[in-house]
């Protein structure tokens, strides 16, 4: 594919997944389910989507139904997007998200974010499965990501800037130091071991092979997937906060010493659960 091709793709993809088709989705939300100025937003990764059991008087909207999503197809992903209240706290919630290894477009992959946006949502949750880089690590930790690597090389802002959209967003501090310390804080009160570092995104849907795995340690991250890095980019851009845990589901290829499946992510994100869980509910407790 040219390159000229992949620009136009990406202007046409932006398009269809803008400003005004979030506002169009946003409307639809509001009519179906109610959402009323959430404080925030949150994305549930792989395997740890228990955390929709914990909202109160939820209403539920499958995917599908809301104008411009598809159909969630990975395992671990209920595909809905739900309201109700955490800790007391009006939030909207996507149990699931869409991959670019799916065959879908960068700006597709955020584009649940300019939704959640149009809701009134100021502040995003991210959360994912990953693999462990840093050797420190152990399957079941929490990442709080602080840091991002894009290794998908594309960037869901290519096309013709949207409304509310910075054109250039500042990425210095794209997972916000003031909700990290949030995490921190809640994660000390309530006992819950978590780790700091740098999330690197990949497009997938291989696994890293070992020689990727001693790259990603030579760039400086601690844990790599194949998500988020679209949906935070796009949560910059138009003036979001924006805060990530990581779940460590397995160590990367080499440092790991068996095979990698999406069953032991599953397992993993199950076995942890309950203390993410606890870390999501009072991080959105203390939101100011």
């Amino acid at each position: 594919m040219s390159a000229g091709v992949m620009v136009g793709a990406d202007h046409a993809d932006l398009a269809r997944y803008g400003a005004e088709a979030a506002a169009r989705a946003a409307d639809a939300i509001r009519e179906r389910l109610g959402v009323r100025a959430p404080a925030c937003a949150i994305v549930l990764g792989s395997g740890l989507g228990d955390l929709a059991h914990d909202i109160v008087d939820a209403r539920r909207m499958p995917f599908a139904e809301v104008p411009g999503f598809p159909t969630a197809t990975v395992a671990g992903h209920a595909g809905a997007l739900i309201a109700g209240t955490l800790a007391g706290r009006e939030v909207v919630a996507l149990a699931g998200r869409f991959h670019m290894y799916e065959g879908h477009p960068a700006a597709l992959a955020g584009f649940p974010v300019r939704v959640v946006h149009a809701l009134g949502a100021p502040t995003l949750f991210v959360s994912n499965a990953a693999g462990g880089v840093r050797r420190t690590f152990a399957a079941g930790d929490l990442m709080i990501i602080a840091d991002h690597i894009n290794l998908m090389f594309r960037n869901p802002l290519v096309g013709p800037l949207q409304p509310g959209d910075v054109r250039f967003p500042d990425m210095s501090d794209p997972y916000d130091a003031g909700l990290r310390a949030v995490l921190r804080r809640v994660a000390a009160e309530q006992g819950i071991r978590v780790q700091e570092g740098v999330y690197a995104a990949s497009v997938g849907p291989t696994y890293e092979t070992p020689a990727e795995t001693r790259m990603l340690e030579r760039l400086g991250a601690d844990a790599t997937g194949m998500s988020t890095v679209p949906e935070v980019v796009v949560a910059r851009a138009i003036g979001m906060r924006v805060a990530g845990v990581s779940c460590i589901t397995n160590m990367a290829c080499g440092i790991a010493t068996h095979p990698l499946s999406h069953e032991e992510v599953l397992e993993t994100g199950r076995a942890v659960s309950a203390q993410f869980r606890a870390l999501v509910t009072g991080f959105v407790k203390a939101l100011d």
